[in-house]
């Protein structure tokens, strides 16, 4: 369904010998108006069709030409050449084509071989063979062919295929790039995909014309509506109490947050080098001072002073900060880290999250070096407002939610979940998949969530752990799991049992609603009755997607009246005739203001409903929860 092509655009350099090549999607699906097509541009890594020397260094620099290998970057050149196809350049026009399984250990010069009852070097064979002088036998050989009786092959003789597909996890700097081809605005999108339709010919397709199947090459016209923003409630104490986002916008001058947290016990670890510790210091001096000016209680001194580490002793001193803050406070919890991150940080940042939320039990906040050097307010109200939500304060509610008028929540005791699963990549088999749950702790707010996580089968899709009975030797059968769990804490936090619930499940294709739905809904049933014997409040179970290839532009781009700064279709835009589903309740709904390329919708599918909502209620009730945190 997807095809790229060198041709359709230039490819662009990505770095470690990765190119990125534009092409676009297609699909035939079912819709209100019959069968539609749906296209959509796109851009992929491909490896770079270079000399296997010059590939190699751009792996590991330039020096790959004039010194021997150092283990380290053998490795590293090993994995990047694993299982890519070559082909050979030293015998003229033959251009026989290998696949890659390793690298030798030793270099070439070292290496030797049986050949009619003789050894032979692999130099000795080259020149004698193929009048090939092999200039670079520092270099390791190529190892090809089958592993059992490998054939060696010099790298300053091969060159990698093109048109192998990368398929491997990109690295922050090529992710970066590849963002930075695919970013296009709204009108060049739009054009780009006309030209598409233009180029690819539906309407000269012979297997079109044999199925009788004639293909528009104009894009759809479709109506939307655009929904209003909701109001916005902040902190009596603030000049400002209420505020009404203009185009997915607003900010927290004038204002403060709904409810404040409290910070009494805060400590710093600097690892950027290139940062100073006085000006570490002095960064999060003005963070705290920011904390406080949004209406938080934040101590303006830190526990123990600031710490500065190289990013290799992590562990070590994420847990020297710890005991030296604990032994500082006497036993009093150190309830907050603010972490400096140099900006290219590796694996540093998934570390100090690891080692926080799973040994020491303490809540971090990264900044990265480049923001400590230009202190911007807007930066540090962002960050503050991250600070208090994870300290258990509230940034805003709905106005609507404080008088009580937000339809089929108000009413009665309401719990909003939200889950979602993430996988490994497809090669990490030994890595589990991780299932994410979030549910509303506030009624009649709903803005305040607790979330769980939970590990399970590598790509399982299904939510194992929502529900779970297991046999306890002292209690019998005992029940748990996410879900049970969540109920419990709102009760415990409202004083009252959710007596509606509406679970919003992201990241389902449509193959697979019927089986999620089957397997989940009845693991929130079960877990209902695990608490009372009758308790079975009426569920609502919608599916979120975000990766679907339906893009909405506005009618006329120049219409600064319908759309947003980007050109992008207003926040707020709701479509739900002409291009979703024929027979089922879903929705296309863009709730936030585009700020680069082009605004992709969310596509909303209403799988079971108990609580009877209307089209319009669960819009809205959908675009005002994207306003809370």
């Amino acid at each position: 369904r997807s095809f790229y092509s060198p041709d359709i655009r230039t490819p662009q350099r990505l770095g470690d010998g990765l190119q990125s090549w534009f092409g676009f999607y297609q699909s035939i699906r079912p819709t209100q108006m019959g069968l539609s097509l749906n296209i959509d541009m796109s851009s992929t890594a491909f490896v770079e069709p270079l000399p296997v020397i010059d590939f190699a260094a751009q792996i590991v620099g330039k020096d790959v030409m004039s010194r021997p290998l150092s283990d380290a970057n053998r490795v590293r050149i090993k994995k990047a050449l694993r299982d890519l196809k070559v082909e050979i350049t030293h015998r003229g026009s033959l251009r026989r084509k290998y696949r890659v399984f390793g690298l030798t250990a030793q270099p070439t010069h070292e290496l030797i071989f049986p050949i009619d009852d003789e050894m032979k070097s692999v130099v000795e064979y080259f020149t004698e063979m193929y009048g090939f002088t092999i200039k670079q036998p520092h270099l390791p050989c190529l190892l090809v062919g089958n592993q059992k009786k490998p054939n060696y092959l010099p790298m300053e003789a091969c060159k990698i295929v093109e048109g192998q597909r990368y398929k491997k996890r990109l690295n922050e700097k090529q992710i970066t790039s590849l963002l930075k081809v695919t970013c296009q605005r709204p009108g060049d999108k739009e054009m780009d995909i006309r030209r598409t339709v233009h180029q690819n010919g539906y309407d000269q397709d012979p297997y079109a014309k044999e199925f009788g199947i004639n293909i528009s090459d104009k894009l759809t016209s479709i109506e939307a509506r655009v929904l209003p923003a909701p109001w916005l409630k902040y902190h009596d104490t603030g000049k400002e109490s209420e505020c009404l986002p203009r185009v997915g916008e607003w900010d927290m001058k004038n204002k403060k947050v709904v409810n404040g947290c409290i910070v009494n016990h805060w400590a710093s670890i600097n690892f950027s080098r290139s940062v100073q510790e006085s000006t570490a210091s002095g960064f999060c001096q003005e963070l705290a001072q920011t904390c406080k000016l949004l209406g938080m209680e934040f101590n303006s001194e830190p526990a123990i002073p600031m710490y500065s580490a190289r990013p290799e002793q992590a562990v070590q001193v994420l847990k020297h900060v710890y005991n030296a803050a604990l032994k500082k406070l006497k036993g009093k919890e150190l309830e907050l880290l603010l972490v400096i991150l140099p900006d290219n940080n590796g694996a540093l940042y998934g570390d100090i999250k690891r080692i926080c939320e799973t040994e020491l039990g303490l809540m971090s906040q990264c900044c990265l070096a480049k923001h400590v050097f230009k202190i911007c307010k807007r930066y540090l109200a962002n960050v503050s407002l991250k600070i208090n939500v994870k300290m258990g304060g509230r940034n805003t509610i709905l106005l609507d939610a404080v008088s009580r008028r937000i339809p089929l929540v108000s009413d009665i005791p309401t719990i909003i979940f939200g889950a979602d699963v993430t996988h490994p990549e497809t090669r990490e088999d030994n890595s589990p998949s991780i299932a994410a749950v979030v549910a509303s702790q506030d009624w009649p707010e709903v803005t305040k969530y607790a979330g769980l996580v939970c590990a399970q089968a590598y790509r399982q899709e299904l939510i194992q752990d929502l529900y779970k009975t297991w046999h306890d030797p002292q209690r019998g059968t005992v029940t748990g799991g996410m879900i049970r769990e969540l109920l419990i804490s709102f009760r415990k936090a409202t004083g009252q049992k959710p007596l509606r619930i509406i679970f919003y499940r992201d990241g389902i294709s449509a193959g697979q609603f019927h089986q999620v739905l089957l397997y989940e809904l009845d693991a929130i049933r079960k877990a209902c009755a695990s608490l009372e014997p009758n308790y079975q409040p009426p569920v609502t179970f919608v599916i979120v997607q975000k990766r679907h290839h339906t893009k909405l532009f506005a009618n006329n781009h120049n219409d600064k009246s319908n759309t947003d700064k980007s050109g992008n279709i207003l926040p707020g835009t709701v479509v739900d005739s002409k291009i979703c589903h024929p027979t089922q309740f879903d929705f296309y709904l863009c709730s936030h203001a585009g700020i680069q390329g082009t605004s992709k919708p969310a596509h909303y599918h209403v799988l079971w409903d108990e609580n009877n909502f209307t089209a319009d209620e669960m819009q809205t009730l959908t675009n005002n929860l994207c306003y809370t945190y």
